[in-house]
């Protein structure tokens, strides 16, 4: 068998090397292994398989935007940098979207913004726990200001959920940075990470050069997060299904009232139930109880 250099190898596959790792470090996962990892065998069910980008601005660096889209499917397999659709995690059904850091650097254009925003829909309408497993360098910067327009098209579905008591769990892994950060991954009802992934909106360098001082080590790592009350769980993959299965079996999604409105009126209630917000959490989201 032939022997890899190691530096060789780190190369090949554009990890940092051991010595700036974290002590329980995670490679990156691709959608099939992640779903394979979390899900009942046989109950993943996708929606909206074929939505594809558009090149709505003629984007064009070095390559144009269709060339570098065919490029990224034939290399990864997928039509882009997310797949959504409904599964199982111990025998409760979710609302399910995955990221695909291996396509364009996980980067959130329109498909990856409608994906997540269907996702959060669909919890909403069939009372689905929501589940996103965010791995993204990022808004897209070939789809310019569409790409942007997704951060907040994402937040209010989320928000819609919020309202409806429908809980959310993110699960960032790595890495999960820029406009994702920004948005969507950040505002779960239980935020969780695994072990050493990279977590935050601008680099290190960038963070550095901003503030003008030497940044605490660890500085934008799930431990790092964890300690300072961003991160609610810092979980080893190996027990990541584990931990669903326990949170899903606590966060149920609230039921609707079937009486009619008028009736409510009377009696002084709301036509649904909205759960209290919780007034001290991370993120400002209470989560919702059955």
């Amino acid at each position: 068998m032939p022997v890899v250099r190691r530096d060789a190898l780190q190369q090949a596959v554009g990890e940092e090397p051991p010595r700036l790792r974290p002590l329980r470090y995670h490679f990156r996962l691709r959608i099939e292994a992640r779903l394979a990892l979390l899900l009942d065998p046989g109950s993943w069910e996708e929606r909206d398989e074929g939505l594809t980008s558009l090149d709505p601005l003629r984007f064009v660096d070095s390559k144009t935007y269709p060339d570098r889209l065919e490029a990224a499917q034939l290399a990864t397999g997928g039509r882009d940098a997310a797949v959504r659709g409904i599964g199982r995690i111990g025998g409760t059904s979710v609302s399910l979207a995955v990221m695909d850091f291996a396509f364009m650097g996980g980067s959130m254009g329109s498909v990856v913004g409608e994906k997540v925003t269907r996702a959060a829909e669909d919890a909403l309408d069939e009372r689905l726990p929501l589940i996103v497993v965010s791995a993204s360098g990022g808004a897209r910067m070939q789809e310019g200001t569409l790409a942007l327009m997704q951060l907040v098209r994402t937040v209010a579905a989320i928000t819609r959920l919020a309202d409806a008591g429908v809980p959310y769990i993110s699960l960032m892994t790595d890495p999960t940075t820029g406009g994702v950060f920004a948005s969507f991954s950040a505002i779960g009802d239980v935020n969780i990470a695994e072990p050493g992934a990279l977590i935050g909106f601008a680099g290190s360098r960038v963070a550095a050069g901003t503030t003008g001082d030497a940044l605490p080590e660890g500085f934008q790592r799930s431990e790092f997060l964890f300690r300072h009350g961003f991160v609610d769980r810092v979980v080893a993959r190996a027990e990541l299904r584990a931990e669903l299965i326990d949170l899903l079996a606590y966060l149920r999604p609230a039921t609707r009232r079937s009486f009619p409105v008028a009736e409510a009126m009377v009696a002084g209630g709301a036509p649904w139930e909205v759960p209290p917000r919780a007034t001290s959490s991370t993120n400002g989201r209470g989560p919702a109880h059955g």
